[in-house]
């Protein structure tokens, strides 16, 4: 048998052939099946919501990364219990393997869109980690199960057994090294074939996550040439457009969902005069718009990185609503995505002349997939828990009082404006600079307020100064701002603040970023020397 370290090691080895395997099998039907993400999607959806804004602002977008390492550690540590209950029994070590992936199993069927299909890589999963684990105990059999005690006496044997005769309900020995270099083999075998599906699986969430060659129309509606920004002249200063690679993502998937343009329908339904059914072609058909729009995540703190501007193309929501025909008791359009999951965003708001849109282009090509391809929403002026929908399926026209969303089940706000603010691109806090002139610099959003009007900077607390503006491209679009100082030796504190077209400042009042948005003004500290 397995010493103890070595019945641990079985029960963690048979349990990531086990996770592997239901990986690889995912991959092939649905990704988000997989029993680690259907695991770590579960924990998310029970967290409380301060520690979910705790991980966010620790961890940024390596958050998604460190849950799931996070469960994987939990299960591997778990699991090794197998082994030592397979020690007894091989049933038991079983027995116990499939109690756990009987947990990823309920995680899977318990998502919103979830059928049958959704456990069968838990089912696999199952089967692949008990067979792993009975390969090991077999092939542990003849090593010592625990370190050896102290002999006992040896009690007076027969001539027989003392010639070296065995009695005969005296097992035959077995050689240990024979039977550690059949363990070894094992465990390495299983080790390349755990690693192997693995790696294939991983590919093919790769290939299946590809771009699809979508031919965008022309839009009847083109949003103006965008300007040169400031990044062309100061080194360090966010681009006046984000590239897609760059753009923040900020939701509760683990996985990058793979949705075919050619099966996607939106269906708008509820508190409507005609329900509708709409495919990707019958939007490629519309009339489309192209709009520059900044879009901030609820989570961002002051200066934080949860922010970005691109350019959209898509179809106007109220052309979509008027197509539909919405009634007079609807207040909120209760937006659901391909997996179920729903966002409110409040139907005054929406449709109050604003460029909101069903959008399936960015910057150009369409939709990223991390970004919502085929469609999503996008609403000028409002966080993107209240209006940013990715991969969007449906718009249910109903009230707040019949039916609730995700976010607000959470106690998150309803109505929930994007506030003014200003990040600091440069200098960096802590940053080590020289005496003499510095630049800095950063980007300003005011949506819905007139856009940014001017940005103004403090030094060491004396008086706001105000910063050189870059282009105004429109009011629902960030602008990028620079102010020259001359820096002398010490340290030093740099703030800034910015007001909108409207008159309106920053308010320097502090908030995190729970229920509706963080405010506050930006300080960091540098030092000169």
């Amino acid at each position: 048998m397995l010493g103890r370290l070595g019945l641990g090691l079985a029960g963690v080895l048979a349990t990531l052939v086990g996770m592997a395997a239901g990986h690889l099998v995912a991959s092939l039907l649905i990704p988000a099946s997989s029993p680690v993400l259907a695991v770590g999607s579960a924990v998310i959806d029970a967290t409380p919501t301060p520690m979910k804004e705790w991980a966010i602002r620790n961890f940024g977008s390596n958050d998604k990364v460190i849950l799931i390492g996070s469960v994987m550690v939990v299960v591997l540590l778990v699991s090794s219990l197998a082994g030592f209950l397979a020690r007894r029994r091989l049933a038991y070590g079983a027995g116990f393997l499939v109690l756990l992936v009987a947990v990823a199993a309920t995680a899977a069927l318990t998502r919103p869109t979830a059928g049958l299909e959704d456990a069968v890589p838990s089912l696999v999963a199952a089967i692949a980690g008990v067979l792993a684990l009975g390969v090991l105990i077999r092939a542990g059999q003849g090593l010592p199960v625990l370190p050896r005690r102290s002999p006992a006496p040896k009690p007076a044997v027969s001539p027989e057994v003392a010639r070296g005769l065995r009695a005969p309900d005296e097992p035959a020995p077995q050689p240990a090294g024979a039977s550690r270099r059949g363990v070894l083999i094992a465990g390495g075998v299983l080790a390349v074939l755990a690693g192997a599906m693995g790696g294939v699986g991983r590919f093919i969430n790769s290939y299946r996550s590809r771009p699809e060659d979508i031919a965008l129309p022309t839009p009847s509606s083109p949003a103006p040439p965008l300007p040169t920004g400031l990044e062309s002249k100061i080194k360090g200063i966010t681009p006046l457009r984000i590239a897609n690679a760059d753009f923040y993502r900020v939701d509760t998937r683990l996985d990058t969902p793979v949705l075919s343009a050619g099966d996607w329908t939106l269906t708008i339904d509820g508190d409507v005069r005609n329900q509708l059914e709409l495919t990707f072609d019958d939007l490629l058909g519309m009339e489309l718009i192209e709009r520059d729009i900044t879009m901030t995540c609820v989570s961002n703190s002051v200066g934080g990185p949860y922010v970005g501007a691109a350019r959209w193309l898509g179809v106007r929501l109220t052309d979509l609503l008027d197509m539909a025909g919405v009634g007079d008791q609807a207040d909120q359009i209760l937006s659901t995505d391909f997996d179920g999951m729903k966002i409110s965003t409040p139907l005054d708001l929406a449709t109050d002349g604003r460029d909101a849109m069903i959008a399936i282009g960015m910057n150009g090509t369409a939709l990223p997939r991390e970004h919502g391809f085929p469609a999503r929403m996008i609403v000028p002026g409002l966080y993107g828990f209240i209006s940013g929908t990715k991969w969007v399926t449906k718009l249910t026209l109903t009230t707040y009082a019949a039916e609730t969303a995700y976010w607000t089940d959470r106690k998150w706000a309803t109505d929930a404006p994007i506030k003014i603010s200003t990040r600091i691109d440069l200098p960096r806090a802590l940053q080590m600079l020289q005496p003499g002139k510095q630049t800095v610099g950063g980007v300003a959003w005011a949506q819905q307020r007139g856009g940014i009007e001017k940005v103004q900077v403090r030094i060491d607390g004396g008086a706001w100064e105000d910063a050189t503006m870059g282009p105004d491209v429109n009011s629902d679009y960030w602008r990028q701002w620079y102010y020259e100082w001359d820096a002398t030796s010490g340290q030093h504190s740099v703030s800034a603040r910015a007001i909108s077209g409207n008159g309106e400042e920053q308010s320097a009042v502090q908030m995190l970023p729970f229920p509706e948005g963080s405010s506050g003004i930006q300080n960091i500290l540098v030092n000169v020397s």
